[in-house]
């Protein structure tokens, strides 16, 4: 994949590359002086990745220091960010030095975060090890963490100088872990991309998990989800308006991964999500095709489980937290074709009645 640069107020760099991940030292060196560097990261990518990503550092002139959080949705938290602050500043991180986000969404979403106001701000740089985290959260500054009432309430939005995504790491990603990252990328291709959308459907799972060919589908999806989330983010940086598509099937889904206490993964809830809002626009006769056929069908294929244990009045309850609420009306985003999401407000007091649209067979 051929570097994208992503314009926002301070344009940057996506690199999505097989075996980048030893050579991350002169691909920092390229955007920073030789300064301090903390990687933050978690119990699992520490033990698989921290040693390649510091030594490359080092050997490219940074000074390395490292701080380690257990893995899971539970570390993104208040209680995290805090002891990041506080051990950059026992380190005594300087507005010239950086962080380095070498993990999954949660760690990308912490580090970027503390960050954006450690020192009133800190260069921030992604090295996602996970599908998901390379097709979503890494690119278009949106960090965050999560409070006990929802997903994402405290956050802010910081850019980050510099994405570095090596696909060799899938090599050690569990099959649930790959599935949420193909669920972004499904997401994509249904909001603005329909050659996405059909490259995925066309694809045979089984093969592709049984050869080498892995990397190179893992490449194509990141390029393609990332073209989209390139465009829209350019467009509109700070979610206002047609930023907001990228929500596909996230209210719902984070009212579902809430609900299940996390044992949900975002991946997994997000498709839950997409195909409960695509069935109640369905129903409500919002949609110009139909839609939820061919959704259904490709997350059948690739063997992401659809089943919502939850009632319409408890997953509503949580998602008029949602950061998308403006008043008492709601922003939804739902389907008109595959390749083309709207968003939809409606009231709140309609949302109920919408996902007991969604949640009917």
């Amino acid at each position: 994949m051929i570097p994208l640069t992503i314009n926002t107020h301070q344009p940057y760099l996506v690199i999505s590359e097989p075996g980048s991940l030893p050579n991350i030292g002169t691909s920092c060196a390229n955007i920073l002086a030789p300064c301090k560097i903390c990687i933050v990261t978690d119990d699992n990518v520490d033990l698989l990745y921290a040693d390649i990503v510091a030594d490359s550092l080092v050997e490219a002139g940074f000074f390395v220091h490292k701080i380690v959080f257990a893995p899971g949705e539970h570390t993104k938290s208040l209680n995290s960010v805090g002891i990041l602050l506080d051990f950059l500043s026992e380190k005594e991180f300087t507005r010239s030095d950086g962080i380095l986000a070498l993990g999954g969404g949660v760690i990308g979403d912490l580090s970027g975060f503390a960050a954006s106001i450690f020192l009133r701000g800190l260069p921030v740089i992604q090295v996602p090890t996970t599908m998901l985290a390379a097709v979503d959260s890494s690119v278009g500054g949106k960090t965050g963490v999560n409070l006990t009432s929802g997903k994402n309430l405290a956050g802010t939005f910081w850019q980050p100088s510099l994405v570095v995504f090596d696909s060799m790491t899938m090599s050690t990603l569990p099959l649930h872990a790959l599935l949420d990252g193909l669920a972004e990328t499904i997401k994509c291709g249904m909001i603005a991309d329909k050659n996405l959308f059909d490259f995925l459907a066309a694809t045979s799972w089984k093969e592709t998990l049984a050869s080498d060919s892995l990397y190179s589908f893992v490449d194509r999806c990141v390029e393609g989800a990332i073209g989209v989330k390139q465009r829209l983010v350019q467009e509109d940086e700070k979610d206002l308006n047609q930023r907001q598509l990228l929500n596909f099937g996230h209210t719902i889904g984070h009212a579902i991964e809430l609900s299940s206490r996390y044992t949900v993964s975002h991946g997994h809830a997000v498709a839950k999500g997409m195909v409960i809002a695509t069935r109640a626009a369905l129903v409500s006769g919002w949609s110009q095709e139909d839609c939820l056929t061919p959704l259904l069908e490709i997350l059948d294929k690739y063997g992401i489980p659809l089943d919502v244990p939850y009632s319409a009045p408890s997953l509503a309850e949580i998602a008029l937290r949602d950061k998308k609420r403006k008043g008492n009306t709601l922003n939804l985003i739902v389907p008109l074709r595959i390749g083309q999401c709207v968003l939809h407000p409606i009231a709140v007091d309609e949302l109920v009645g919408f996902i007991e649209k969604g949640l009917s067979l």
